[in-house]
């Protein structure tokens, strides 16, 4: 790598945690990303790219909240799924000691490439390993154990309120992923964890597949 014999540097995960002794065979997976860097917190030069591997056909994904939307009694499913994505928000956000801001853009011009909906919020963030727990199929917010590491630590149910601002929304419960592709052809997530100064997006795309 060109590191001089007198220079310091360290290994990080993504999360910005040092690779040391201690946690060596913990952190340091087949397929995980690592940072070398002069110290923890130093700024990243350039944008980088870490490969998420999915199991599941792809039409587990892309069509796999087909079902649970047409079964909607009769009524309109759209604000179900748009439900699914702002659920994820009012997760995030539970825990915010100041003001909780979610706000919903429906983008009708091309800024975007295509039309687009856009959920926007000031939570918590997620940190990459998050978001490739988000992106694995059928992993619940909620049951994520071993080595996921949760979109929402430490997250509690609220008191159960149908459907308010002050619960969960979710109706279908067939997640955002599906909601997305019920929606559109694609998902664009960017977030940036509370704790960090790493902005970390996650884009799953029909044509990609």
């Amino acid at each position: 790598f060109g590191i001089a014999s007198d220079e310091n540097f360290v290994i990080t995960t993504t999360n910005r945690k040092e690779i040391t002794e201690d946690n060596f065979s913990e952190l340091v997976q087949d397929g995980v990303t690592l940072y070398l860097l002069r110290s923890v917190d130093q700024m990243l030069l350039l944008a980088t790219k870490e490969r998420i591997d999915f199991l599941p056909h792809y039409d587990t994904l892309v069509k796999s909240g087909m079902y649970e939307y047409y079964a909607s009694e009769g009524q309109n499913p759209l604000p179900f799924a748009l439900a699914e994505l702002i659920d994820n928000s009012l997760s995030a956000t539970s825990r915010n000691t100041g003001i909780r801001s979610i706000h919903i853009k429906l983008l009708f011009d091309e800024s975007q490439g295509k039309p687009a909906v856009a959920v926007i919020d000031n939570g918590s963030g997620m940190t990459s390993k998050q978001l490739n727990n988000w992106a694995v199929y059928r992993l619940s917010k909620f049951t994520r154990q071993g080595d996921f590491e949760s979109d929402h630590s430490g997250y509690v149910r609220p008191l159960p309120v149908p459907r308010s601002l002050n619960s969960d929304i979710s109706y279908f419960g067939v997640g955002g992923k599906q909601a997305v592709f019920f929606v559109g052809q694609s998902a664009r997530m960017i977030s940036k964890p509370a704790v960090s100064q790493d902005v970390h997006e996650l884009v799953l795309s029909k044509e990609d597949f």
